[in-house]
C-alpha cells in the first residue's frame, strides 16, 4: 500500500506500507522520532498522542492505534514540530515551563500535543480535553494552570496545517456504493474507521489481519442530519462530533459522551463501529435503545432497518449479514425525559461496569410509558422489559422503585467480572432507577455538585 502525507511540515511518500503498521511504530522505528511514547500501546495513557489535520481539522490521536494508511492526504505533527522552524518554544511548552508541569518527563510529550491541539482549536475545557493523557507523578494542577496560561496567548503561525489531500486508495472507498461493492466482494476483509477497537486486535491480540477496508474517506458515512422530528448519524461519525450534536439536543446522552474515551479516542471513535462491534458495555447503545433508536444497514443488494435493540442476538453476534454493514442510526430529535448515567471505578476515560439509559413517561402522577436499558448487566446491551411492564400504572413517587424491586433479575442475571460484582451490577441497576425518581421529583443527585 503507498501513502502521503505532511509530517511536521515535510512531505512523505511511503511504498509498500504494511496496513496494520501503526504510527507509532513507525515514527520511532523507522524515523527516528523518539519524543512520541509507547505507553499502554492500546490508547489508553496519551504518551503517544500526535496532532492529525485532515480537511475536518485538527486534533489529538493515539499514534499507538492509529495505521498508517490513516494518515493519507493528511498533515501529522509530533512533539518535534510542536516548536517553531526556528527553535522557538510554543505557547503551551513555555507555559509548562513556568509551571513546573513535569516530573519524570516521560508522560510530558503526549501531553504538549495534546495542549498545542487543543489550544490551535480554542478549546477552553481543560480537564475534558487533558482526560485521555495520564500523568502519575506531576499531578495535574500545573498542567492544568499551564493550559489556563496559554490560552491566552495567539496561535504560533507554523501550527497551522493543511491537509495535502491525496489520491484515492483501492482500499480505501470514497463512498457508499465504492463500500458496499469492494465489500461484497471481500466479507471477511476487517472494516476499519478509527481503530480504537481494530488497533487492540493488533497492538495487544497480535493479529495477522490479511484484509482491510479503510472508511475514512466514506463521507457519506460522515453526515449528521437533523431534521424536523429526528437525527441521522451517519456510521463513520466521530464521538467527538456526536458529543456536540447531543449537547443540544440529548445533553444527559453528551455528559456520558463526555466520559466515552479520552478526547484522542473520542476523535477517532465511530458511532457506527461502537455499534458494530456488539460490545456488551459498549456506551451507545443503552441510550440509543432508551431513545428508540432505529438502525439502517447497508448491503450491495439492498438496505434494511430495525429497532436497534433488535440487532443484538447474543455475546459476539449481531444480525448483520456477510458483506453488510452499520450505515446509520435515526434517533427522536427530542426526549426531555431521557437520562443516561456511566458508573466506572474511574470518573474519565474508563470501561463502563453498568452503562443505564432510562426514558420514562408519566401521565397524571402515574408511569404511562417507560423504556429503559443497561450495558454491563447481560451479554448484550438490552432493555428491561419486565422492569419497564412492572413500572406502567405505578403511581410516580418513591413507592414507584420499591414496586419493582424483585423484578430487576427476571431481565438480568449480571455476570462477577474485575469491574464489578453481579450483586453491585443488581443493586447499581436498582438505585440507578431511584436516581432517576428522585432527581425527577427535584432531589439533588448529582455527586459532583455536592457541596459540605
Amino acid at each position: 500500500m503507498d501513502i502521503d502525507f505532511l509530517l511536521n511540515g515535510e512531505s512523505v511518500t511511503l511504498r509498500g506500507v504494511s496496513p496494520t503498521g501503526t504510527l507509532l511504530d513507525w515514527l520511532r522505528g523507522s524515523r527516528g522520532l523518539t519524543g512520541t511514547k509507547e505507553g499502554c500501546n492500546e490508547g489508553d495513557c496519551g504518551a503517544c498522542s500526535v496532532i492529525v489535520t485532515d480537511e475536518s481539522g485538527a486534533k489529538a490521536l493515539n499514534a499507538c492505534i492509529l495505521f498508517l494508511p490513516q494518515l493519507h492526504g493528511k498533515a501529522v505533527r509530533t512533539v518535534e514540530g510542536i516548536a517553531g522552524p526556528e527553535g522557538a518554544l510554543h505557547p503551551v511548552q513555555e507555559a509548562m515551563i513556568a509551571r513546573h508541569g513535569s516530573q519524570c518527563g516521560f508522560c510530558t510529550p503526549g501531553f504538549i500535543t495534546t495542549m498545542a491541539a487543543a489550544h490551535l482549536n480554542g478549546e477552553r475545557s481543560h480537564d475534558d480535553a487533558l482526560a485521555g493523557n495520564l500523568c502519575r507523578c506531576t499531578g495535574y494542577a500545573p498542567i492544568v494552570r499551564a493550559a489556563e496560561d496559554a490560552a491566552e496567548v495567539p496561535v504560533p503561525d507554523w501550527m497551522r496545517d493543511a491537509a495535502p489531500g491525496a489520491a484515492a486508495l483501492a482500499e480505501a472507498p470514497e463512498g457508499l456504493d465504492d463500500l458496499l461493492k469492494l465489500y461484497a466482494e471481500r466479507p471477511e476483509a476487517t472494516l476499519v474507521a478509527g481503530a480504537t477497537d481494530v488497533g487492540l486486535w493488533v497492538t495487544k491480540d497480535l493479529r495477522e489481519l490479511e484484509e482491510l477496508i479503510f472508511l475514512g474517506r466514506c463521507r457519506d458515512l460522515q453526515e449528521i442530519e437533523v431534521g424536523a422530528d429526528d437525527i441521522r448519524i451517519g456510521a463513520g461519525v466521530t464521538m467527538d462530533r456526536v458529543y456536540r450534536a447531543m449537547r443540544e439536543h440529548h445533553p444527559s446522552y453528551a455528559e456520558m459522551i463526555r466520559r466515552y474515551g479520552g478526547g484522542q479516542v473520542r476523535a477517532a471513535a465511530t458511532i457506527g463501529g461502537n455499534i458494530a462491534n456488539g460490545s456488551p458495555i459498549g456506551d451507545n447503545p443503552p441510550a440509543l435503545i432508551a431513545l428508540g433508536a432505529t438502525l439502517h444497514l447497508a448491503h450491495a443488494g439492498g438496505r434494511r432497518e430495525m429497532p436497534i435493540e433488535e440487532f443484538f442476538l447474543d455475546y459476539g453476534k449481531q444480525d448483520r449479514a456477510p458483506g453488510e454493514i452499520v450505515e446509520a442510526v435515526t434517533l427522536p430529535r427530542s426526549a426531555p425525559r431521557m437520562k443516561v448515567w456511566k458508573l466506572s471505578k474511574r470518573f474519565d476515560q474508563d470501561i463502563s461496569a453498568v452503562c443505564g439509559a432510562f426514558d420514562i413517561e408519566v401521565t397524571e402522577g402515574r408511569v404511562s410509558a417507560a423504556r429503559i436499558a443497561f450495558g454491563g448487566m447481560a451479554a448484550i446491551p438490552k432493555r428491561a422489559r419486565a422492569v419497564e411492564t412492572a413500572l406502567i400504572g405505578q403511581r410516580w413517587d418513591e413507592s414507584a422503585a420499591a414496586s419493582v424491586q424483585d423484578v430487576w433479575e427476571e431481565d438480568f442475571q449480571p455476570m462477577t467480572d474485575m469491574r464489578a460484582s453481579a450483586g453491585y451490577r443488581l443493586a447499581a441497576a436498582r438505585n440507578m432507577l431511584s436516581r432517576y425518581l428522585l432527581e425527577d421529583l427535584g432531589a439533588e443527585t448529582h455527586v459532583l455538585e455536592v457541596s459540605p
